[in-house]
């Protein structure tokens, strides 16, 4: 099987050429487009970063970058990573290597010279494809293009091995399955069940790092199932309570045509408890501003459901809540009520997920403009004020 992408767009751009000459200058042939570039050319589907792999060592690297005029960036030596910069757009140069020690964290290397010494110590196929600047897609492990045609996530080699060489490929087994692949490979799927404890040895942020990018997937229902059912949930996210609300919110998203970012999903894995909340930001590490979200989720108390149209009252709370505490609360309960998403009426659907927030018109700077003096009461009339327009319908007419 070959395959080609000479048609890609950042294949053909100045920026990535200027690179390519600067390495093929000192080495002609020697270096590749790999991992996830080519991965998603084939696919068809955006690429975000563009990762070289090259039989020179870092320093040489370096040197015919710099000899070019491109600046380098010496990111992870030890590790065979140069970062070149060109036209601002950064470009991820790594020796070929293999593994010369492993503990399921990190790994010790030694360069290499051999395509498939290097292919072989990656992880699953579709991820082990190179091209030349040609546009020539090679495939070492004889497997890679294959499985891109069958939308198979599959471990190279044994996937005991794999995962035991580095425990998070097990959280990227699902996240590769949910984001390209076509149901989930039972090898694999095993594999990482049988080794889940291992990722009890990965760094917390790490770990929500590879689950936030798993819960950014268009579909990610049947992976994060996989997950629980194989009990790699319950190591990495114990306060998972089950899927009914995830597989509430996946409908909903459905059938209204929207896709939730990541951490909405995250809720619907949770119980809406400040407890659970704080546990689970403090412990994946998370940023502040994120666990003040998951906080703010957890301890606002919603009104109930209104039924038909009877949204005004709603939609009051859901302007003083703001985003996104209230649109996060809201979608919980939506996805805790039991509601089939056909059986909810269509303006309370739009009014949770689609409603634009109106701004309140008045400041206080206006205020003072027409006579108002600084002090207490102005902030008592500009209150005042605002509940006004939150009764009038969001509206100032009349007022």
């Amino acid at each position: 099987m070959t395959a080609d992408i000479s048609h890609v767009d950042w294949l053909k751009k100045a920026s990535t050429q200027t690179v390519f000459d600067a390495l093929e200058a000192v080495d002609k042939g020697g270096s590749r487009f790999v991992g996830g570039c080519v991965r998603n050319a084939l696919l068809g589907v955006p690429v975000s970063d563009i990762d070289i792999a090259t039989r020179l060592v870092p320093e040489d690297t370096i040197k015919a970058l710099e000899a070019a005029g491109i600046r380098a960036i010496p990111t992870g030596v030890e590790h065979g990573t140069v970062t070149a910069v060109c036209d601002h757009e950064p470009f991820e140069i790594t020796t070929l290597r293999r593994d010369v020690e492993t503990d399921g964290r990190r790994a010790v290397v030694a360069f290499s010279k051999d395509w498939a010494e290097d292919a072989l110590r990656r992880d699953f196929h579709m991820n082990a494809l190179y091209a030349d600047v040609s546009g020539q897609v090679y495939d070492p492990t004889g497997k890679g293009l294959s499985d891109i045609a069958d939308r198979r996530v599959a471990f190279i080699g044994e996937a005991e091995d794999r995962l035991r060489e580095d425990h998070l490929r097990n959280l990227r087994f699902f996240r590769f399955s949910a984001w390209y692949g076509r149901g989930l490979d039972e090898t694999g799927l095993q594999a990482c069940g049988e080794l889940r404890e291992g990722l009890r040895q990965i760094a917390a942020e790490r770990i929500w790092k590879e689950l936030e990018k798993l819960l950014a997937a268009k579909w990610p229902y049947p992976a994060l199932h996989a997950m629980y059912e194989t009990g790699v949930m319950g190591v990495i996210l114990p306060e998972c309570d089950g899927l009914a609300r995830l597989e509430a919110l996946s409908a909903l998203e459905l059938n209204e045509g929207n896709t939730f970012e990541p951490m909405t999903r995250l809720m619907a894995l949770l119980p809406r408890k400040g407890e659970v909340a704080k546990a689970v930001g403090e412990r994946l590490k998370m940023s502040r501003a994120e666990q003040t979200r998951l906080k703010l989720w957890a301890q606002t108390t919603a009104p109930p459901i209104p039924e038909g149209d009877k949204l005004t009252a709603y939609r009051e709370w859901l302007y003083r809540a703001a985003r996104p505490t209230g649109v996060d609360v809201t979608v919980w309960e939506l996805s805790s009520s039991g509601a089939e998403p056909d059986a909810l009426p269509d303006d309370l659907v739009d009014t949770c997920l689609n409603w634009p927030l109106p701004e309140f018109p008045v400041t206080g700077a206006d205020l003072i403009s027409k006579g108002a003096k600084p002090g207490p009461e102005l902030g008592q009339r500009l209150q005042g004020l605002e509940d006004a327009w939150i009764a009038n319908g969001f509206s100032m007419d009349g007022l």
